[in-house]
């Protein structure tokens, strides 16, 4: 599995992101919340993946571009623990709803936390089917 970030896997449909908001179940991890949302046709991509921050929480635009900088690699790191356990298309957006910038060695351990907390949760819901 590669560990790149490719243009094919980010999440850039206007629809699908107002169908996430919509539709979407959550998972958080403090600072970290996950919405995700099953994709019935799957266009592209396995998983398709967005970050946001808060203009409310971070008026800087350069704050809020590092905390997503850091979002995204922390997921392009740790993505081979979902691409590999999981079985259909899934959307992701992450939000960073914390008040204060992150280091990164935060970010990668709650990435890690929620990233299981959604093997976890999927891996139930398809049991239950």
């Amino acid at each position: 599995m590669s560990s790149k970030f490719p243009k094919k896997e980010k999440l850039k449909s206007e629809i699908l992101i107002r169908g996430i908001f919509e539709e979407g179940k959550s998972i958080t991890s403090y600072p970290l919340k996950l919405i995700y949302l099953e994709i019935k046709d799957p266009a592209r991509a396995k998983i398709q993946c967005g970050v946001t921050v808060p203009k409310r929480n971070f008026k800087s635009a350069v704050k809020r571009n590092r905390i997503k900088r850091l979002l995204r690699e922390s997921y392009r790191l740790n993505k081979e623990q979902i691409f590999n356990n999981i079985e259909g298309s899934f959307a992701f957006l992450f939000l960073y709803i914390g008040k204060e910038i992150p280091g990164y060695e935060e970010v990668e351990k709650h990435m890690r936390v929620i990233l299981q907390k959604f093997l976890k949760k999927v891996s139930n819901e398809n049991s239950i089917e």
